[in-house]
């Protein structure tokens, strides 16, 4: 038996919790680390706020707007923000750049309830906000919650106004109304999927009207309250961009405080800990890049998602400011470049344990998680990582006694889903999907574990480093 059970040790993977053998001073560290992550998740709950939050701590650590150089030396730091939705950091780094690049990739936006263009109106004597879901979201889940208002309503004399109501003491909150068990017979016996529908979404702000005998006054008790407070009227809501988002704050979860419950740890968890690791590059051996981008819940469009080439345009400016740029170059050094797409995975639930394949599941505890694939069905529309690129993250990994598991998202035909990794993967760099495993993954509340949220910085540094 004892030789069976050495031959187990030997070539058995290691399944274990990372808690089992952390000792007291690298728990100390992990709790600070997780305390500073919590206060970035309080205060960045948009892709705008991950952004300006994002600048000034770069800023701090020494990097500069790529605009400021003419040209650029290894251990220069540079920025490049876009739109103020997503934003590109780079360490230039001691190599030529024509041998590639270590990319790190996340996301700055998370499922959320956005306003609708023309979105006031008044029914019954109440005021309402009509939204528009953004992302995968069960609706269900954002009625009767606190919920703040966040965003930019931008005037067409070039002001832009920023609005965040609901996360000081002092300020009101907001919800979505749902009906009462007793008259929801009909109700229930709805769909789970349709139990809310997405026109029922709409945001209770008001009652109190502006006088006696006049249409609608309470929409216009509303919107004398935001001029007064903003100096908008109606229209403005036409070019804003006004998300909603819960107004509780993040935790420590826990009776033994090991988890982190928050919003929109889909994938601010990731761009947390990929930034503070490209924060203690100084002089790599290869160019270190951080992508913080938008839109990936929805597809990845748009000029600020990385559908976009303006990710390209960073780096050819960097090629430009080497003085090594010519045709073709900025091709050949992406495929020449490695990539973790830095987002987060499904962590196994036991209450909901018929939707996960236990062997091949991250697990709370486990460590950063890898993901060779993700897609649908038969892989569909995957970047599948290649076995040699998988080795070269293991060995990284293994060698700087980095906790990690690798895992899939779910039964085959349960579901699936997708992240950044294959719009690199077009461009011809190596990219594995690698981050943090969650509980309650889109929900207003989110799970991690904070033992793998420092495994992940560290992993991100390693990757950096190598």
């Amino acid at each position: 038996m004892a030789e069976a059970e050495k031959l187990k040790e030997e070539l058995f993977r290691k399944t274990k919790s990372g808690w089992e053998c952390t000792e007291d001073d690298k728990k100390m560290k992990i709790f600070e680390f997780c305390d500073s992550y919590i206060e970035f998740l309080n205060n960045s709950k948009t892709e705008r706020e991950i952004v300006k939050s994002t600048k000034k701590l770069i800023e701090q650590n020494g990097f500069k707007n790529i605009v400021e150089y003419e040209k650029l030396v290894p251990g220069d730091k540079v920025y490049y923000i876009n739109r103020n939705k997503s934003i590109y950091l780079a360490v230039i780094g001691e190599d030529s750049i024509e041998k590639g690049i270590n990319i790190i990739g996340a996301h700055a936006d998370s499922p959320r309830l956005d306003l609708k263009p023309n979105p006031l109106y008044e029914e019954a004597g109440l005021a309402f906000l009509k939204t528009h879901y953004y992302g995968g979201i069960k609706k269900y889940q954002w009625t009767t919650i606190p919920l703040a208002i966040h965003g930019v309503i931008s005037k067409p004399n070039g002001e832009n106004i920023e609005v965040c109501i609901g996360e000081d003491e002092s300020d009101p909150i907001f919800t979505i109304t749902d009906l009462l068990p007793h008259l929801a017979s009909e109700q229930m016996e709805r769909k789970l999927k349709e139990g809310v529908k997405g026109e029922e979404l709409n945001l209770l702000v008001g009652s109190i009207p502006y006088g006696a005998n006049i249409a609608e006054a309470v929409k216009l008790n509303i919107l004398k309250i935001l001029n007064e407070k903003y100096g908008i009227t109606e229209m403005d809501f036409v070019s804003s961009e006004i998300e909603l988002v819960p107004a509780f704050k993040s935790r420590s979860m826990g009776l033994d405080r090991s988890m982190v419950a928050g919003y929109g740890q889909d994938d601010k968890v990731c761009v947390y800990t990929s930034l503070r690791a490209i924060l203690n590059i100084e002089k790599p051996k290869t160019t270190a890049v951080c992508i913080i981008s938008d839109k990936e819940e929805i597809g990845s469009m748009g000029n600020t998602g990385m559908e976009s080439h303006v990710f390209d345009t960073f780096v050819s400016e960097i090629l430009n400011k080497l003085n090594v740029n010519r045709p073709n170059l900025l091709d050949q050094v992406f495929c020449n470049s490695k990539m973790l797409s830095a987002d987060v995975d499904a962590a196994y639930d036991p209450i909901y344990s018929s939707a996960y394949e236990k062997n091949n599941s991250g697990y709370l505890g486990g460590g950063v998680g890898l993901n060779k694939y993700t897609g649908a069905r038969g892989k569909s529309g995957a970047s599948d990582a290649n076995a040699e690129f998988v080795a070269r993250i293991r060995g990284i990994f293994e060698q700087n006694n980095i906790k990690y598991e690798v895992a899939e998202l779910g039964k085959i035909d349960i579901g699936g889903g997708g992240t950044i990794a294959y719009i690199l993967a077009n461009k011809g760099v190596d990219v594995i999907d690698c981050g943090v495993p969650v509980l309650s993954m889109h929900a207003p509340y989110e799970v991690t574990s904070k033992f793998d949220i420092y495994e992940a910085y560290r992993g991100y540094e390693a990757f950096y480093k190598s």
